[in-house]
């Protein structure tokens, strides 16, 4: 490569991302990371792509939806480029509800989610009838989204750095930044601009229940992936001392997550799992001008919807990069 274009700085899902739709749009890129691509929380096990709740709707419900909608064919084009499995699949959600006020509250949802959501994905009330892939609930109802969808994310972070190189660009762990620079470093980085990291700890199972919707109670994200296995998840802790190691904290979710779903009682631990998440102050995603590299770029703080938002931060990150056109939300802007 003669000429970079554009150097990243990380390798996980928003750097990563950025340098797919830059390389898509023919500038050479350049993505480095001393630690490997998918080194950090982008190398989890979740990957539950959720949408927030359809009401009171602002820029950052909007911008994860548009990028939610993107995402089947974001992540089906990154899977034919790497010729690699992303693990994506539309799997929709089922929320049990616990009381008259609960389904009183998800029944208002479904109707604000008919505008909302354009017509282009579903929020209903259901009975929960007697499916064995089916959380308990106390009101014999549950919210079906068909929104959500999930992802494997540490195959889905390096089938996309292989998707840049596929392209022409080149992910290394050394180099020079050259050309424009955009920072992706995660939780380093967010504390650079006075943001934080939140530890997160998961787990994953073997049991098999491919193809069925993803589950969610007690705060807790049942994911089951496409290889037979399911993730479990997670804690998120803002005080912490070892950021990559597993502790009574996991054990304490296994235990929720078998009292809320009973079917996965026995099921065999197959990986623990720890890392931290980038978190901005407001929550947001912070993208665009960088606040304290001067010229340079920040695409950083996806936190627990980084999957869900990449596609679309890819896109308004290049806009910006590359054209000079902001669409950036006022709200994501550090």
């Amino acid at each position: 490569m003669a000429t970079i274009d554009v150097t990243v700085m990380g390798a996980g899902v928003f750097g990563l991302s950025v340098a797919y739709a830059c390389a898509r749009r023919g500038a050479s890129v350049r993505v480095i990371d001393p630690n490997g691509v998918a080194s950090g929380s982008s190398g989890g096990l979740v990957g539950a792509l959720a949408p927030h709740v359809p009401e009171n709707w602002n820029d950052k419900k909007a911008f994860q939806f548009d990028s939610l909608i993107m995402a089947d064919a974001f992540w089906h084009k990154v899977g034919d480029l790497a010729g690699a499995n992303v693990g994506y699949f539309r799997s929709g959600r089922l929320q049990p509800l616990a009381d008259e006020r609960a389904v009183a509250l998800a029944r208002a949802r479904a109707v604000t989610a008919q505008e909302l959501w354009q017509g282009k994905a579903v929020w209903k009330v259901e009975d929960a009838g007697q499916a064995a892939w089916m959380p308990p609930s106390p009101s014999g109802l549950v919210i079906r989204d068909t929104l959500s969808a999930l992802i494997h994310p540490r195959r889905a972070t390096r089938a996309l750095a292989k998707a840049v190189v596929a392209l022409g660009g080149e992910v290394v762990s050394d180099g020079a930044v050259v050309g424009k620079a955009v920072w992706a470093t995660g939780w380093s980085g967010m504390k650079e601009i006075g943001g934080n990291g939140v530890k997160g700890q998961a787990a994953l199972l073997r049991y098999d229940a491919i193809g069925q919707p993803q589950l969610f109670a007690d705060a807790l994200h049942i994911i089951p992936h496409g290889d037979g296995t399911v993730a479990v998840g997670s804690t998120s802790e803002r005080e912490f001392d070892t950021p990559f190691d597993t502790d009574s904290a996991l054990d304490e979710i296994l235990v929720r997550a078998c009292a809320a779903f009973p079917v996965l009682k026995g099921a065999e631990v197959i990986e623990r799992w720890a890392g931290v998440r980038p978190r901005s102050k407001s929550r947001a995603p912070v993208l665009g001008k960088h606040p304290t590299r001067n010229g340079d770029y920040i695409a950083n703080g996806g936190f627990k919807i980084g999957f869900g938002m990449a596609p679309k931060v890819g896109e308004v990150m290049a806009d910006l990069i590359l054209d000079g056109h902001d669409a950036i939300p006022e709200g994501f802007r550090a």
